[in-house]
């Protein structure tokens, strides 16, 4: 027989003799939030080591994700395959056990968590996923989706702002499979945090509308087992359990204090902690009797064969909503998508429109939306202006199994929110804002990238052409620095076209996410023939060539294409040999052949002008030492857009100017 606290000690003494090896990492918070992990996985956890993506499972996620020893070692004793030889490799190249938890690097990781606060975000999305499923596909007697969301967070994760975002929005939407712990242990890396963080958390989570258990005791497990059951008896509300604990928890000198939260304990100090504890056994070395204990292999198989044996009746009896739900959790397309989508551009090309591209942004959510009941989407308080909402969209406030949800004034909150939706499954999350405010979502569209989330970002009000609300209000370098971001796709597109085709890109797209760049005024249609309107979908694509010989290439975006195909035709008159290349997606164009960027951009071509309304530096890449940049160098002002576009050079006279010049020297 062993004890908890000698099931829990495993954790600890694995945690602290791989950051010891590694020389480097967070012993403090393993070993304290020890006892409570211990009690959630045995006791609460549902979930299989053999199938880590098993669609029912619980989610746990560890919000304080420099704890990473915690959760590796939790999955190593479970019965995932996380090998003793990983444990070993913790922080180390090509190892499964990185520095902080990532996403398809380590089996049983739901999310890449390090920057805090961003993981509790992703399990508030994780519980809204579970609810607008089940309520969407559950039918009596058949509880296909039913699971909890299960949360570690710290004293860090509580004082960054999303935390305040993300849990008002939580408990706004009485999410009761949600539930948190706080380990409240009065330590962050610069000391005790009653310096700095005097909050009442109790009072500030009951505000919020959550259910709060206040009180525990982290290293008692009968407290922590009564918290939990206290917690799971509230359906209408999500719950915090605040647990009291001793970071570094067993180590006699430096438990308690902030030199154990970021740093190995030292040799001395781990032959000190293991006699405390009365651990025995040498380093990495685990016997086999906890090992007995810890294993969920077999209690695991039997939750997923259960589950298997229920959604096969569920076939039997509801066969449509089955194939729905397989197809949407192993993300495929509908059948007729192909089909539908480049029927629909076709018709957009043959009826020419001048609209905005936030407003052909909304015209194409109409059409797709229909195909795609996983369409989830939202925004930050601006859905009449970023146009994201369509005739079928319905609020998950009204509506449990509903698609569109309020997100409120809470940029940040929502998009770390929608990667949770999305990585939970059965769903494609967009999410909208205007282009200027998704700075206050930057760290969360970043880790979107890092984590393969395919998110959709609509940002709309794309440049100076904002007009008279002015600088505050108008991006200037945002294009280029989400263009710079790995992984990401941005499109600009130029009308009502390239915006559909932007949109089906992203809907394809399966690894990362889609920021569509959209303008609030109107843009002029070009006109396509077959062969252009297929190479959109490449990222950058002929639209106007006058002769063979080229002596000049203009390359542009969004709605300084109108401006630009004007100019060329005023360039050719003077009897030069232009090119206009539309580039929508300077990301999609870098991905493709050398062929195709040579037919493009030839080599012998070496005058070009790149005009577009966003920070001019990013275009050299592509015109190079001799090319020429029309863009912008300062901030915007206030004034209408027609007279900000004729202050700031973006005119059709300008760029003959400058390409005359160019074509002279």
């Amino acid at each position: 027989m062993c004890s908890r606290r000698e099931l829990a000690n495993a954790i600890r003494i694995l945690s602290i003799d791989a950051v010891q090896k590694a020389r480097s990492g967070h012993p403090g918070m393993p070993m304290g939030m020890a006892d409570i992990a211990e009690v959630l996985w045995r006791d609460f956890l549902k979930h299989n080591p053999e199938n880590p993506m098993w669609s029912n499972r619980d989610r746990f996620i560890l919000s304080n994700g420099h704890g990473s020893m915690l959760l590796y070692s939790l999955l190593h004793l479970t019965g995932y395959k996380l090998s003793i030889k990983e444990l070993k490799n913790f922080r180390q190249l090509n190892s499964k056990t990185p520095g902080h938890p990532e996403i398809n690097q380590t089996p049983g990781i739901e999310v890449t968590t390090g920057p805090l606060g961003q993981g509790l975000a992703n399990a508030v999305g994780m519980a809204i996923a579970e609810r607008t499923l089940s309520s969407y596909f559950n039918r009596p007697n058949y509880d296909i989706v039913n699971h909890y969301t299960w949360v570690f967070v710290g004293d860090g994760c509580l004082m960054e702002g999303i935390s305040h975002e993300v849990c008002s929005l939580a408990g706004t939407l009485k999410l009761g499979k949600l539930i948190v712990f706080y380990d409240k242990n009065g330590i962050s890396i610069d000391g005790h945090v009653s310096n700095w963080f005097t909050d009442d958390t109790a009072k500030r989570f009951e505000s919020y509308n959550w259910h709060v258990v206040d009180q525990v005791d982290g290293h008692d497990s009968k407290s922590i087992k009564k918290s939990i059951e206290k917690a799971k008896l509230i359906q209408d509300k999500p719950s915090i359990i605040i647990c009291s604990t001793v970071i570094g928890f067993g180590s006699p000198n430096k438990s308690g204090t902030a030199e154990s939260h970021g740093a190995p304990l030292g040799e001395t100090e781990i032959l000190l902690t293991r006699a405390k504890l009365n651990w025995k056994y040498p380093a990495f070395e685990i016997p086999e009797h906890i090992y007995e204990k810890w294993n969920f292999i077999k209690q695991g198989v039997k939750l997923e064969n259960e589950w298997n044996r229920k959604f096969a009746l569920y076939e039997s009896d509801y066969p449509s909503l089955a194939i729905e739900y397989l197809r949407r959790i192993h993300k495929k397309l509908p059948d007729n998508w192909n089909a539908k989508t480049k029927n629909y551009i076709t018709i957009l090309q043959k009826n020419p429109k001048n609209i905005a591209s936030r407003q052909a942004s909304q015209n194409t959510l109409e059409e797709f939306g229909k195909m795609l009941p996983e369409l989830l989407g939202g925004s930050a308080d601006l859905s009449p202006s970023n146009l994201t909402t369509w005739s079928c969209s319905d609020s998950i406030l009204k509506n449990l199994s509903g698609n569109y949800i309020h997100y409120g004034v809470r940029e940040f909150g929502m998009t770390a929110i929608a990667n949770g939706i999305f990585h939970h499954g059965g769903f494609i999350p967009y999410t909208a804002t205007f282009l200027i405010f998704f700075e206050y979502a930057r760290n969360a569209v970043r880790m979107a990238s890092l984590m393969d989330t395919q998110h959709i970002f609509v940002y709309t009000h794309d440049s100076i052409g904002l007009g008279e609300d002015g600088p505050t209000h108008q991006p200037i370098e945002q294009l280029s620095s989400l263009r710079m971001t790995p992984n990401l796709d941005v499109w600009r597109p130029s009308d009502q076209v390239e915006t559909a085709v932007a949109w089906k890109n992203a809907i394809e797209k399966k690894s990362g996410p889609t920021a569509l760049i959209l303008s609030r005024q109107t843009l002029f249609q070009s006109a396509r023939n077959s062969e252009q309107l297929k190479n959109i979908s490449r990222g950058a694509y002929i639209l106007y060539d006058s002769k063979p010989l080229l002596d000049l290439i203009l390359i542009s975006t969004g709605s300084e294409i109108y401006i630009t195909l004007l100019a060329a035709e005023k360039i050719v008159s003077l009897g030069y040999s232009v090119r206009v290349v539309s580039m929508p997606s300077t990301n999609v164009f870098d991905k493709q052949d050398n062929a195709y960027k040579e037919s493009i951009f030839p080599s012998y071509v070496k005058k070009r002008i790149a005009i577009e309304a966003s920070i001019e530096d990013f275009w050299y890449k592509y015109v190079g030492k001799h090319g020429v940049i029309i863009g912008m160098k300062t901030f915007g002002e206030s004034a209408p857009a027609e007279d900000l576009f004729e202050k700031f050079g973006f005119t059709v006279d300008n760029i003959v100017e400058k390409a005359i010049i160019l074509l002279k020297i």
